[in-house]
């Protein structure tokens, strides 16, 4: 089929990335907004608008009924969910199915299957692809979950198995602390979830985040690289790089093999990615879980192989085959993101939903920043505090950083504070410089004043 109207369910920077690729493809878009986004970029964009609900996101971006009456009265012949929200809802999916309308990302069944950590990793492990020691299925209670780790042998990490984000997750030591925080994890995911159902994994101490970026049309799938995303603060990104210049030319072609193989091996259409954990020590990669949509940091993957990711996932989810072989996508050169979120790193990252009076960002070779700011812009306080991405690209990875530090001390958003210092402070680090990090290894790092206020430190307010 040919996509005409694509209907963007979604706000922020994400809503902009849709607009601008699908505008690229000549399909006309429709922004849907809630109340408190009236005025956002996407809005002012977007070749029409339409207002599905009051500012809580409960009433507006997660109720599938509001968005569904916006779609169903857009004439929308597709629906692109961006990523957060609804983007990993079968019942979202099954719903704009039911109506007739083009998902832009994968079937209500491979989202099921896949979002659900237990279910994924059997689908892993049909295909060959290493998991983290754990258990079989879901584990409902302490007592068997105390048995199992006892075989697989700890520190274990108890984790939800459904949902993501960081929710859910404890580690254990030894069985006390076992059935001390199980019954945590337990009520922490089905208060973030609906569904209170754990699982367990062997803990891999200071392991390396490392993800695979694939495209998948239903029968054929390619991958472009892999993406390192170890700098994170409460389990959440805040620094990603494209490739990981930890692994050897051997475990990258090994890793990537492998997501493919998991992505062909459930028919998987749209983009995607896979997460593994990697121990530098043994060299050893195991797969954790798969983010069935578009993720914040894919601009990283697009920069090193010149691949536009949305673009192509909407060209997939509208029927047609990848139009671009494995043998075709080679790496160029290394990419950098780090996340500017509306917070004052200097106290705890308070969020800062302020107005924007001013704004100056760089341009130039190498030097893309995806937002969505205007002068005049009021940050809404609903919603999730990030402002945009600033992504470098450059023959190095050496270079890339001298070159993000360059960018992040000429951007100017006056009215705001901004996450800005954080990461000119993480590109000075030795350790950072080197290489010297893992998902364990920031949060240390803040709590030893390592975040130095100064008057030179970029993102003025």
């Amino acid at each position: 089929m040919t996509i005409s109207r694509l209907f963007i369910a979604n706000r922020g920077e994400i809503a902009v990335r849709i607009i601008h690729a699908a505008k690229a493809l000549g399909i006309t878009t429709i922004q849907g907004y809630s109340e408190a986004d009236a005025d956002m970029l996407a809005v002012k964009l977007a070749d029409e608008s339409i207002c599905i609900g009051p500012a809580p996101a409960k009433e507006s971006y997660l109720k599938i009924d509001s968005l569904m009456a916006a779609i169903k009265s857009s004439n929308a012949d597709a629906v692109h969910p961006g990523y957060g929200f609804l983007s990993e809802s079968p019942a979202f999916v099954r719903a704009v199915e039911a109506a007739a309308v083009t998902f832009i990302g994968p079937s209500a069944a491979t989202i099921e299957r896949m979002g659900d950590k237990v279910e994924a990793r059997k689908a892993a492990e049909a295909a060959g692809v290493p998991v983290v020691p754990g258990s079989k299925g879901r584990v409902e209670t302490v007592d068997e979950a105390a048995r199992i780790a006892a075989e697989i042998g700890y520190p274990v990490m108890i984790k939800a198995a459904a949902g993501g984000g960081g929710r859910g997750i404890r580690v254990a030591d030894n069985e006390a602390e076992l059935r001390k925080l199980a019954p945590q994890a337990q009520q922490e995911a089905a208060a973030a979830f609906g569904d209170g159902g754990l699982y367990l994994e062997r803990a891999v101490r200071s392991p390396r985040h490392i993800e695979v970026q694939i495209v998948g049309d239903g029968t054929n799938a390619i991958h472009c690289f892999e993406r390192e995303c170890s700098l994170q603060r409460r389990r959440q990104k805040v620094w990603e790089e494209a490739g990981a210049d930890c692994l050897d030319a051997k475990t990258r072609d090994d890793l990537c093999a492998s997501a493919v193989a998991l992505a062909k091996d459930v028919n998987y259409r749209g983009a995607g990615t896979l997460e593994y954990l990697y121990d530098e020590a043994t060299k050893e990669f195991f797969f954790i879980e798969m983010n069935t949509r578009i993720q914040v940091e894919h601009p990283v993957s697009e920069m090193i192989t010149g691949i536009d990711l949305v673009q192509e996932m909407i060209r997939v989810c509208g029927g047609q085959k990848l139009n671009i072989t494995q043998d075709q996508i080679t790496r160029n050169g290394h990419a950098i993101e780090v996340r500017i979120n509306a917070e004052d790193p200097y106290k705890q990252f308070m969020p800062w939903p302020g107005k924007l009076e001013s704004m100056h960002l760089p341009e130039g070779d190498g030097i893309r920043i995806d937002h969505f700011l205007y002068e005049g812009y009021q940050i809404p306080p609903f919603y999730d505090s990030l402002l945009g991405k600033v992504i470098v690209h450059a023959p190095t990875r050496a270079e890339a950083i001298k070159k993000l530090k360059t960018v992040l001390q000429q951007i100017e958003l006056k009215g705001l504070k901004t996450t800005i210092p954080l990461h000119l402070a993480l590109a000075d680090d030795p350790d950072v410089q080197a290489r010297k990090f893992h998902t364990q290894w920031l949060e240390p790092w803040l709590a030893a004043g390592n975040l130095k206020q100064t008057s030179t430190t970029g993102g003025a307010s």
